[in-house]
């Protein structure tokens, strides 16, 4: 059977004070109609796969927050990660539980953070992905995000030798490498080549060589996944992997295994895609007023303001503003960001600040 695996663990300190240690990004209400990106995700994915095979892992501290906002997840679905593993860690739970579950589980790992447009697009490159795995269940399929410039806040996928293929309307791509985030001179050198995309952190495979890949390059990881696999859904399931999930490496699973693997394709999404890491990110794909401002809120008034972003999920609060140029403001109930969109960047400087003088109490 195939399974999709949403990875919804992320909390986004650079969306703060919107997003919290309690309230993660993907829970912010920042889309058309008061949606979240988890929302979004879920409504793509329920075209593709049955609800009841739809997997999301979460930090424990979220699966409330995740329950309300899906509640037509079934909540034995949503799966608690004790403590921060990174990617390796949260896909090697997902995939050692779906292997208790069904052997010969396909698997599709999507992220719950990101902007997709359109719909159709993420639809047909996932079919596709299944159809190639299903035919090829050896083989690693990941998705390349066609750049829209020379970014270097992205990791990168080389893909060579495009080929057709009779089971996928897509082309698909050997992938040759990854690389890491790049200075500004190297995502440009990217661009020129043209066989350079970004890396969406997506991932559709077979469980079984998963594992096997896990196994081979992460071999750390196979006791603890193991015995987490041997007590799920038995009395002893939280104890046993309260206990073991922690043992597994912290390493993210391009680091761990797509590196080191073979028989690792690509599907390209020629599509509107951001991830939401950022106040920036909301200028990709919120449209602005007639004076480039970004503008998310149920009551504003702005005069001679230009090139913001100001936000505010408090619908009946009003947001006025003189003479503003190029600043984020963002506002909540009980702390208020304002600055420069350059200094953005600073975010988790000014972070560990609050933290040194006020303790956990705004964050």
């Amino acid at each position: 059977m195939d399974y999709a695996v949403v990875m919804a663990g992320g909390t986004g300190k650079r969306l703060w004070p919107l997003s919290r240690q309690n309230r993660p990004k993907q829970l912010l209400k920042l889309l058309d109609g008061q949606q979240t990106l988890l929302r979004r995700c879920f409504q793509r994915l329920c075209s593709l796969f049955d609800t009841d095979k739809i997997i999301v892992l979460t930090n424990a501290g979220y699966v409330g927050l995740i329950r309300e906002n899906v509640p037509e997840i079934p909540a034995e679905n949503i799966i608690a990660e004790p403590c921060v593993r990174d990617t390796a860690g949260a896909i090697g739970l997902a995939a050692s539980v779906l292997s208790k579950i069904d052997e010969d589980a396909t698997m599709a790992v999507v992220t719950a953070d990101q902007f997709i447009e359109p719909a159709d697009v993420f639809e047909q490159a996932i079919k596709d992905a299944l159809s190639f795995i299903h035919h090829n269940p050896d083989s690693l399929i990941t998705f390349g995000i066609r750049p829209t410039g020379p970014s270097p806040h992205f990791g990168y996928i080389k893909c060579v030798e495009p080929q057709n293929n009779p089971c996928c309307k897509n082309e698909i791509y050997r992938v040759q490498a990854f690389k890491e985030k790049p200075d500004e001179k190297t995502a440009m050198q990217y661009i020129v080549e043209g066989n350079f995309f970004w890396n969406s952190g997506m991932f559709v495979w077979k469980v079984k060589t998963i594992l096997d890949n896990f196994e081979k390059f992460l071999p750390e990881s196979v006791e603890p996944l193991q015995k987490i696999k041997a007590d799920w859904n038995g009395p002893n399931q939280k104890r046993t992997l309260y206990e073991w999930f922690v043992k597994l490496p912290k390493i993210s699973i391009d680091f761990a295994v797509m590196e080191n693997a073979e028989h690792v394709y690509a599907l390209i999404l020629d599509c509107k895609w951001r991830d939401m890491g950022a106040f920036t990110s909301l200028m990709e794909f919120i449209e602005s007023d007639v004076n480039n401002n970004i503008i998310i809120a149920g009551h504003s008034q702005l005069l001679d303001c230009n090139d913001n972003i100001i936000v505010t999920e408090q619908q009946g609060h009003l947001i006025a503003a003189i003479g503003l140029k190029n600043m984020v403001v963002a506002h909540t109930s009980d702390a208020t960001l304002i600055c420069t969109k350059e200094q953005t960047k600073r975010l988790k400087e000014l972070l560990e600040i609050i933290q040194k003088n006020t303790g956990g109490k705004f964050l």
